[in-house]
């Protein structure tokens, strides 16, 4: 499950609950809600300090690569690394290393990349998104607006061979 899964189905309750005839239900599981999150949060920090990423050492990649603890330490604002290390991180995350960062504004929420030359040919521009979406979700929820380039097409190869003589016999 990742934080995005988890974040819809805590919103689907409280939808439903909304629907109740007794409108008090949605405040007292926003309440409960809040409460659970600031003490899973608080949890969680003190997991982040007692493994000394709290200046004294680093996390270790393992857990900054796992998509569910990034989103959680994103959550909880004790993700070590800046948005723009995330997001590459996020590229990393993708099967083929689709695309390349060129720039991020942080006022916009914008990413904008460069996809590979030629593609993968597993689904196109839209599949690539959708990664894009699930990914940048786990690692960098603050891009909320992708931007894709495509990069320039690689030259051809030329080939440089031996040409058989003039006039050779071609039987």
């Amino acid at each position: 499950m990742t934080a995005e899964t988890a974040g819809r189905r805590v919103q689907e309750v409280l939808d439903r609950l909304a629907g109740e005839e007794d409108g008090a239900a949605v405040p007292a599981a926003e309440d409960l809600v809040r409460e659970l999150m600031a003490f899973y949060g608080e949890g969680l920090a003190r997991i982040v300090a007692l493994l000394g990423a709290d200046g004294t050492a680093p996390l270790p990649a393992a857990l900054l690569d796992d998509q569910v603890v990034s989103g959680l330490l994103v959550l909880h604002d004790l993700h070590p690394e800046n948005v723009q290390q995330r997001i590459r991180r996020a590229l990393r995350s993708l099967p083929g290393r689709p695309a390349e960062l060129i720039g991020y504004a942080a006022e916009a929420g914008s990413v904008r990349l460069r996809t590979a030359p030629g593609g993968c040919g597993c689904g196109g521009e839209d599949a690539l998104r959708r990664d894009l979406e699930t990914a940048f979700a786990c690692y960098a929820p603050e891009v909320t607006d992708i931007r894709l380039e495509k990069a320039a097409p690689q030259p051809a190869l030329l080939q440089i061979g031996r040409r058989p003589p003039v006039g050779a016999d071609a039987g």
